[in-house]
């Protein structure tokens, strides 16, 4: 308490202190404010000539701003100091050209270039694609590509410092995304050396040379060298490159993104893992998408070994297109090209389907003789429900309640594609171009997909209409009943129960 009154007397004291240090202020405010309100009632008695219109006021404000001398604006004023911290990295500062008067009175005009550019390179993975072949992933400036011929060089350099560094002779890139790019586009660089890299396993480095080649800036001619690839002595595996690979099938998934439901997210996993069986992999690519419910999701599966999960988020500082799912898919071919027999390319919200009389190991060794093959989509609509499962609906299972097919003719339709990775050299989201080896487009009757497009970003129950028909036109398309996938929901869940018990029984929408 005593502290307390203490306290007490010295607030008192620092408010008189206040007070008498801005006494002259308040006396000459008092003063001005008195002198107003007398003013304004003088006003009142003259006469009505004698009246200050406000648009007199304004004439007599923009004489004293025009005779006021102008305020001195320096570089400096425009600065936010808000935007300044003890972190900002600066480069030297260079003096502006001037524009030049030459012989002759031609006036050469000046140009100050500020800011960056896109980047020459950037790289998101690199691989070797056996014994002295490598594969780098990345994302370069798309202008530079349009408009210009940007090179690449690959070089090796031994860590033992031992033998020459040997430059590849033929070392092209790769644009697999069709020109679909915005500031950056996708550019695998394929680096081919003349002879085995790395055989005694002592380790080294893979460099790319990226050469603008004129590009950008044509007063220059930038190279910029990346290291691309570290090999730590004893690496090497040559074995991998003709074992047997770990996986019979993998999932390359594009990246995720947005406010997704972990209960969608739930179904398909549950739902794929037992199509693929045990020797099957997940990779997920988490570009903002993977939230902390999706992730709970996920938990069980990655648990026992069935997926993996990538963090990609720092894409996003890097424009390309639709998050940059062309250099993701990419980099994940490359990453497990010898790690599975088959790899498939589709969506979280698409579902793949073989007949009952079938199965995914029947169907692919029937398929055996192609690089690559797609798969026909059966679109469904994401909305219309049947009205039997009205009274359950909020208990069942997305892909078991959405019976709702598109039927509607004439249109071309996406289709969605598996590769045997050891003979593909890029790849696309539909498809890939390229590759050596067979493509085939005849896989009707023998596989499909259902793709149930959006409903993998809705947080809400997704019956939003119930029907009583098996067929339906709705909003100018044409729908057929169709409860293909919906058998296999009993199964599923079963499945799931047994793989990881009731840990997502409580999973919302």
């Amino acid at each position: 308490m005593g502290k307390e009154r203490s306290g007490g007397e010295k607030n008192s004291k620092m408010l008189v202190g206040v007070v008498c240090n801005f006494a002259a202020e308040l006396k000459l405010l008092l003063t001005a404010l008195l002198i107003l309100c007398t003013v304004a009632t003088l006003l009142q008695f003259f006469p009505s000539r004698f009246t200050v219109s406000a648009s007199d006021l304004r004439f007599c404000i923009s004489r004293l701003a025009a005779a006021a001398p102008p305020p001195n604006i320096t570089a400096t004023t425009l600065v936010q100091p808000s935007l300044l911290n003890n972190n900002t990295k600066t480069e030297p500062k260079r003096s502006p050209e001037s524009d030049e008067v030459l012989p002759g009175g031609i006036i050469r005009r000046a140009f100050n270039p500020y800011g960056a550019a896109a980047y020459n390179f950037i790289t998101m993975g690199a691989y070797r694609g056996g014994p002295n072949t490598f594969a780098i992933v990345g994302i370069a400036s798309k202008p530079l590509h349009v408009y210009s011929r940007p090179t690449y060089q690959c070089q090796w350099l031994p860590s033992n410092n031992e033998g020459n560094n040997i430059t590849s002779s033929s070392a092209y890139k790769i644009l697999p995304d069709w020109g679909y790019g915005r500031v950056y586009t996708v550019v695998v660089v394929n680096c081919t050396f003349s002879q085995p890299i790395n055989l005694d396993n002592s380790g080294g480095t893979l460099l790319l040379h990226a050469s603008t080649s004129g590009g950008g800036d044509t007063k220059f001619n930038l190279t910029d060298t990346i290291p691309a690839l570290t090999e730590a002595p004893g690496a090497f595996n040559l074995s991998l490159y003709t074992s047997r690979p770990k996986y019979d099938y993998l999932y390359c998934g594009s990246s995720l993104y947005g406010k997704l439901s972990p209960q969608r997210l739930r179904e398909w996993i549950a739902y794929h893992v037992r199509l693929f069986g045990e020797r099957s992999h997940f990779v997920i690519h988490d570009a903002g998408g993977v939230h902390e419910e999706v992730l709970e999701v996920l938990k069980p599966w990655m648990e026992l070994g069935y997926v993996t999960l990538q963090d990609i988020r720092e894409q996003e500082r890097f424009d390309g297109y639709y998050h940059n799912q062309f250099m993701v898919v990419n980099d994940c071919l490359h990453r497990y090209k010898f790690m599975a027999k088959w790899i498939f390319f589709f969506d979280v919200d698409e579902y793949i389907y073989v007949p009952p009389k079938s199965t995914i190991r029947s169907v692919l060794d029937s398929l055996s003789d192609y690089t690559q093959f797609t798969i026909e989509q059966m679109p469904m609509n994401g909305k219309l429900c049947h009205t039997v499962d009205a009274p359950k609906r909020n208990r069942k299972w997305g892909f078991e309640k959405l019976v709702y097919r598109d039927v509607k003719r004439g249109i071309r339709r996406d289709r969605k594609y598996a590769i045997q990775p050891r003979n593909v050299f890029a790849t696309g989201v539909h498809m890939s171009q390229n590759l050596a080896g067979k493509t085939t487009h005849k896989t009707e009757g023998r596989i499909k997909y259902f793709h149930y497009h959006g409903t993998i970003a809705e947080r809400r129950e997704p019956c939003r209409y119930l029907i009583n028909d098996t067929a339906i036109d709705f909003e100018k398309t044409p729908y057929v009943l169709d409860t293909t996938l919906r058998e296999a929901a009993g199964a599923v869940k079963k499945f799931e129960l047994k793989m990881i018990g009731t840990r997502l029984q409580n999973t919302r929408q």
